[in-house]
């Protein structure tokens, strides 16, 4: 049940981002090709996979803020596209950053590999984000107090989240 009322922010965004034209009547479809998402999804699951067999040398040196992956829709179709952006943007920033710092603080090869993948795949998002022509991003200068973010401390948990992120993303209007 919660699988199905919670999904995550960037799903809804893809949906919201395809009206070219405020106030459009037509039903809100992705503006990237779902083939391309589920590719995206299943190399993060190729990179989670890969995790758990990870027997030393993939893990955070410490714990991390990522996006929630859940969405109370009320609340979300409350707010305007810039305000979704916003949220989806700052989920994508802080997946970024925490990959990042998982990158440098791992040795295990085969898993950078994996990680250095979606690192280009986030970068990828945000680049049709970017070609939308919402507000440019500003990061913030601390993840403290974040608004809707927790923090995880295992390369586990971190993979985990960003695969709900992707998953959310692209099932939400299907």
């Amino acid at each position: 049940m919660l699988r199905k009322t919670c999904r995550g922010l960037f799903v809804l965004l893809l949906l919201v981002l395809e009206w070219t034209r405020p106030g459009l009547p037509s039903p809100l479809r992705p503006i990237c090709d779902l083939r391309v998402l589920n590719h995206f999804i299943q190399e993060a699951r190729d990179a989670e996979v890969t995790m758990k067999l990870c027997r030393e040398g993939c893990g955070l040196t410490e714990a991390v803020s990522v996006p929630q992956t859940t969405v109370n829709f009320d609340d979300w179709e409350k707010k305007n596209a810039t305000e979704q952006a916003q949220e989806v943007q700052t989920g994508l920033w802080l997946l970024q950053q925490a990959l990042s710092l998982l990158r440098t603080s791992m040795t295990n090869s085969e898993l950078n590999s994996h990680i250095e993948n979606t690192i280009r795949n986030l970068h990828s998002i945000t680049a049709v984000l970017r070609s939308l022509n919402f507000q440019e991003y500003t990061p913030p200068a601390s993840t403290v107090g974040l608004e809707g973010t927790w923090r995880v401390s295992s390369a586990a948990e971190l993979l985990q989240v960003h695969l709900n992120f992707l998953r959310g993303k692209a099932r939400g209007g299907t």
